[in-house]
Order: structure tokens, then C-alpha cells, then sequence
């Protein structure tokens, strides 16, 4: 039978006020995402369902009593135990309520937290990351008392199980994880045998991305065992920058501009689990300034006139990285997403001339002067009516 429950209005009414926590899939028959979502979406219905059986025969299990419940009996304990309530509902049956619901783009998931919806799911569809999302969000209700009743947490416990191929799969996983978690924020070469990437790419002025995935010509590469755990020493768009012109070409911009081009320098991206990887997203911003003692006027022959200086043209980069998860079949990659920003920034410095300077200090004179002649004058008109 299907776990995730089929719901209309009227039982989405009965289901929020009988179940504190529901996630709902509100989906179309003819929208392809929605199809290739409803297996997973399936599958996060069984994990709650096995979390509420688990209770179950834990709670008979504690108190000593035997299995005697009929079918029935049995589902509506389970039913009572389940600790997240999965439903779906066809948009194209019930339009009317999807309208209500304000739903323009299929699939949409929504949490409900006592009748009321506390967001929409917006990560990877996949059932792990799912099921911490579920955990967060009762985190978040209960406020300080999470730590001590989460009752989704055993639900991503069991969603990571169902990960778990094999009994050698398995022990791997738990000597991988044994050497993967002495790491802490620091890169050990050898415990990272890898590649060494370098080199240019040319890219257009148009958002894209670029990723790195290993990969063989003759080999199909076993998921589980790659890890994509990567150190960036260096990344930057634009012509690299000298020694020298980084000394002395950019004294006109601002402190920590230099820092700005490349914020991913020396950063680790270490993986500690399976069927994950880091993806970085970089907004890129075109910055032109004038570059001191670089951008010198030319002489044009043929106009016979000096050109004015080009400015120097460097990208600063605002970047953000998450960590992503994969299916069990799919090699893990680490993806780069560039976007450029429709907004250039450009830095100019000015200099007051000498004569500026004087003309200013000629009007405060000027003006001390005038100031002094008005008192002088009012004083001297006062005496002379009291000598009158």
C-alpha cells in the first residue's frame, strides 16, 4: 500500500488538527519533477511509518506485555506513534484548494506545525535531507526543550540507514568515518590522496558553473567509496595580479579589497560522509578602479593627442558553500555556480589642486573680514546715539 497519504480538503482539515507536524506534497500528475519526486516521497512515508513501529514494539517491549493486537489494532498504535504525518495532494483534483493554498509551481512541500505552515521545503529531495529538515523544524518548535524529546530525530537515523548496501559497505562506512572525524577544520595530505588541479577557464559573461567529479573512461566508480573532499589554494576571475602590482597598483581601493577577489584561498571543503559533497556559489561583481603607477596616459600618433588612462578591471566575489547530498547510485562532484552581478563598482580617487586650497582660505578670510566690518560698524553706530 502507498504510506504517504492521499488527501482533499476535508481530510487535510482532519489531519491538522489530529497530527502537531505534517509535510504535504502538493503535486500535478502532468509535471515531470512531481513524478520524479513521488518514489522519494514515497519512501520518507515508510521511514516515518518504521520510526512509529519502532515505538510501538519498544513501548511493549518496556512493559513486559505480548504481542495481541489484531491488524487493526496494530495500525492505529502505529498510526498514534507516527511522528511526522505524510501526505500528498493532486492539484489537478483539487484545484480549488491548491489555489487557496497559494501554490504556483509544482512540487511544492509544505510543513504544517499545529495547523499552521511554518515554511516550504526548499533543499535536495532526497529522503536523508528531508528528514533533517523534519528534525529542524521540531527543534525549532520546541524551543529549549529539543534536545531532550526529539521525536524525528530516529527518523533520520533511519533514513541514513536505508543508505547502507552491505555488510562490507557498512564497514567501511565506520572505518571511514573513524579516520574522517579526527579532522577538524584542518587538511591532512595524508589522509586526502587525491589530484592537483590547476589551470584557466574560459568562461562567458553569463552565469554557468563548472564542477570537478572524478571519473574513468574504463571503470564505473563505486558511489559510495568517492570522496570529493577538496582544498581551494587558489581561485579568481579576471588576469591574475603580480607581486608587484599587488604592492603597489592597489593602493586606490579600499582595505580588504585584495582579500575580496578571492575569499576561497585555503579553504578546506572536507567530506565525512558518504554520498556528499560541497557546492560553492559565487556571485561575481565587476570592480574597475585606477591602478597607482600602472595606467599611465599614451601618446596617439595618429590624433596626436594622450589618451586618458583605461582603469583596471578585477571581480570581487561574494561565495557561499552547502553541503549536498546524492543518491546512492551517483557519483559525488564539487559544483562551482557563478553569477554575475547586474551591479559594477567602480573606486576613484580625486585630488584637490593648490589653488583650490588658496581659494578656500582666501573665502575664510574674506569672510572673517566682512564679519569683523559688521560688528565694527554696529558697535561704532551704538556710541555714537549715547553720546548724542
Amino acid at each position: 500500500g502507498e504510506d504517504a497519504v492521499s488527501l482533499d480538503e476535508k481530510m487535510l482539515g482532519i489531519a491538522l488538527q489530529a497530527n502537531s507536524y505534517v509535510f504535504v506534497d502538493f503535486f500535478a500528475g502532468w509535471c515531470s519533477h512531481c513524478r520524479d519526486l513521488a518514489p522519494t516521497w514515497e519512501t520518507l512515508a515508510e521511514v516515518m511509518a518504521e520510526v512509529a513501529e519502532n515505538r510501538v514494539e519498544k513501548k511493549l517491549e518496556n512493559s513486559g506485555q505480548e504481542h495481541d493486537y489484531s491488524d487493526e489494532e496494530y495500525q492505529a498504535a502505529v498510526e498514534v506513534e507516527l511522528p511526522v504525518l505524510i501526505g500528498k495532494i493532486d492539484c489537478v483534483d483539487h484545484h480549488d484548494l491548491c489555489m487557496k493554498r497559494q501554490i504556483q509551481a509544482y512540487p511544492t512541500l509544505k510543513f504544517f506545525v499545529d495547523g499552521e505552515v511554518i515554511g516550504d521545503y526548499r533543499g535536495h529531495r532526497t529522503v536523508v535531507e528531508m528528514a533533517h529538515f523534519i528534525e529542524q523544524m521540531e527543534k525549532e518548535h520546541k524551543g529549549k526543550d529539543a534536545d531532550t524529546d526529539v521525536s524525528t530525530t530516529e527518523a533520520k537515523d533511519v533514513a541514513a540507514d536505508r543508505t547502507l548496501q552491505s555488510p562490507e559497505h557498512e564497514e567501511y562506512a565506520r572505518e571511514l568515518s573513524a579516520g574522517r572525524h579526527k579532522i577538524t577544520h584542518s587538511w591532512q595530505d595524508s589522509e586526502h590522496p587525491g589530484c592537483q588541479l590547476s589551470g584557466f577557464l574560459l568562461v562567458d559573461r553569463a552565469p554557468g558553473n563548472f564542477h570537478i567529479q572524478a571519473q574513468s573512461k574504463n571503470h564505473d566508480l563505486a558511489a559510495h567509496m568517492t570522496n570529493v573532499s577538496h582544498i581551494i589554494n587558489h581561485l579568481s576571475f579576471g588576469k591574475p595580479m603580480s607581486k608587484y602590482f599587488i604592492k603597489e597598483g592597489l593602493k586606490n581601493t579600499p582595505e580588504g579589497f585584495f582579500e575580496s577577489t578571492r575569499p576561497f584561498n585555503g579553504n578546506a571543503y572536507v567530506t565525512r560522509n558518504e554520498h556528499e559533497a560541497h557546492h560553492h556559489y559565487l556571485k561575481v561583481i565587476t570592480t574597475e578602479f585606477d591602478a597607482e603607477q600602472m595606467n599611465k596616459k599614451t601618446y596617439d600618433k595618429d590624433t596626436k593627442k594622450f589618451l586618458a588612462a583605461v582603469p583596471t578591471r578585477a571581480y570581487q566575489i561574494l561565495q557561499s558553500s552547502q553541503l549536498s547530498l546524492y543518491k546512492n547510485d551517483i557519483v559525488p562532484e564539487a559544483k562551482f555556480t557563478y553569477d554575475l552581478s547586474p551591479i559594477a563598482v567602480s573606486y576613484e580617487k580625486s585630488y584637490r589642486a593648490w589653488y583650490d586650497y588658496f581659494t578656500s582660505v582666501m573665502a575664510i578670510v574674506g569672510g572673517t573680514f566682512t564679519v569683523v566690518g559688521m560688528l565694527e560698524s554696529g558697535i561704532h553706530s551704538v556710541s555714537s546715539k549715547k553720546r548724542r
